[in-house]
């Protein structure tokens, strides 16, 4: 069992985890991963503010106490990390430039996302299940 894998998390994977009901769906357990500290998070202000302007979205009506709880983990467990500029690849939507680049800055980190078609395709760019067997091997 793989522990301390470094990763930049989607929203939509921190969306998907604080929505679902089934404790054990991967966006769940990638969570859960990243508060056992199993899974190391890496983000940078301009993702630390997204993950803030989505969570407190009316249409999710998360409470503000659980959205601080949530961005709470993010700080303490992760890692701030400066963007590596990406000037070679295109991205269908121009806003997850960021969670490429940022998992580019580290060393053997992954990308971590529901959207696995918004993105290149590369062996670090992984769904939440993949994630969860890479942390299983």
């Amino acid at each position: 069992m793989r522990n301390n894998v470094f990763a930049v998390i989607d929203t939509n994977v921190i969306v998907s985890a604080l929505l679902s009901k089934d404790f054990n769906a991967s966006t769940v357990q990638v969570f859960r991963a990243i508060i056992d500290m199993r899974i190391t998070p890496l983000y940078n202000d301009e993702i630390f503010q997204e993950y803030n302007d989505v969570l407190s979205r009316s249409k999710f009506n998360f409470a503000k106490e659980n959205v601080k709880n949530v961005l709470s983990v993010f700080k303490t467990n992760g890692i701030n990390i400066k963007r590596r500029k990406i000037e070679d690849e295109i991205f269908p939507d121009p806003k997850d430039i960021v969670f490429y680049e940022v998992a580019m800055s580290k060393e053997d980190a992954f990308l971590v996302t529901g959207n696995i078609k918004h993105f290149p395709t590369k062996p670090f760019v992984v769904t939440p299940s993949q994630m969860i067997a890479i942390l299983n091997q």
